[in-house]
């Protein structure tokens, strides 16, 4: 006869009192940050917000972390704005993201807890170029900040490492990165203080890579009026350098070799000129109200010979420098 087999009284699952769970709201909330954040993207350029100088960055910037198209760097961004992970704000021509205040703290803390060996890999100082970049810089700030004492100084440094980072993105020629940032950022500085009323007519060109035709016509505005009007061009998606024939035609024309590069097209440079014009870059110069806009229908580098292009600008140039400056001899250029 078998041995009664033992029994045990049923137990019952029972939640404790002070058990609870998180509620739905919140549940659905952070189940959307966590999404937000699974992409490997949207968790670089957070990784970068979080580890950037000051916690911000250009959207330039974010761009350079992956190997996708512009038009899928909007969208990474457009979700992480959406969970309210990361806000933006417009300067002048550049869109700059942060994180979001209640949100900064939070997720460094989940980096930091669930990423150490990544975040540990990362360093925390800048390497020995970046670093001299950076002192650089301070020594351009600081000079500049002498040259425009009408200038704040928050607006000098703004104007100095937005021209750098505008410049970085696209040089070819790292070593004069610098003297480049210099040029540029006392080009804007000199804009962004100019008096109308008083001061002598300033024309804008603008085409796609300010790699030809705009530099070529900015050219020939200065060969002919000199001092007389100031001249600027740039471009809506520079190149990293102005076309080789097209420099040697500019330097003929009497451009200085420091200043044959390509530049990116700036809110100041466009509300500092009396005239803009355009020449197959779309729609892309914010309308100021005085300023007078016209569209070139220039024939593009690599479509035409640059002889029927120089052609077709020195005609337009000609006739511009008529209406501008009544009076001026072109009979001897």
């Amino acid at each position: 006869m078998s041995a009664p087999v033992e029994t045990r009284p049923l137990e019952v699952c029972e939640p404790s009192p002070d058990s609870h769970s998180m509620a739905m709201e919140s549940a659905t909330a952070l189940a959307g940050v966590l999404k937000a954040l699974a992409d490997p993207a949207r968790l670089r350029m957070v990784s970068h917000l979080v580890t950037s100088e000051g916690g911000e960055a250009c959207v330039c910037d974010l761009a350079e972390l992956t190997d996708v198209s512009q038009p899928t760097v909007s969208h990474h961004l457009k979700v992480l704005k959406r969970e309210g992970i990361v806000e933006s704000e417009r300067r002048g021509t550049w869109v700059w993201y942060r994180l979001t205040p209640g949100l900064r703290q939070p997720v460094t803390d989940l980096l930091d807890r669930l990423a150490p060996a990544v975040l540990t890999a990362v360093p925390q100082t800048p390497t020995a170029p970046l670093l001299h970049a950076d002192r650089a810089l301070d020594h351009v700030i600081d000079d500049l900040t002498r040259r425009f004492p009408h200038q704040s100084a928050e607006v000098v440094q703004r104007t100095v490492r937005e021209s750098y980072t505008g410049l970085s993105r696209t040089a070819t020629v790292r070593s004069h990165l610098i003297s480049l940032t210099e040029r540029f950022a006392r080009q804007r500085l000199t804009d962004l203080g100019r008096d109308r009323a008083t001061a002598v007519p300033q024309v804008l060109f603008v085409c796609v890579a300010n790699a030809g035709r705009s530099q070529l016509a900015a050219a020939l505005v200065h060969h002919y009026a000199g001092d007389r009007v100031v001249v600027r061009s740039a471009g809506s998606s520079p190149a990293g350098a102005v076309h080789s024939n097209v420099a040697g035609l500019l330097a003929e024309l009497g451009t200085r070799s420091a200043d044959i590069f390509p530049k990116p097209l700036t809110d100041d440079a466009v509300r500092a000129a009396d005239v803009v014009i355009t020449m197959g870059c779309g729609d892309v110069c914010p309308v100021v109200p005085g300023v007078r806009y016209e569209e070139w229908a220039v024939a593009d580098p690599a479509l035409a010979t640059l002889a029927s292009i120089r052609a077709d600008l020195d005609r337009r140039v000609r006739g511009l420098l008529a209406d501008l400056v009544p009076g001026l001899d072109l009979s001897n250029r």
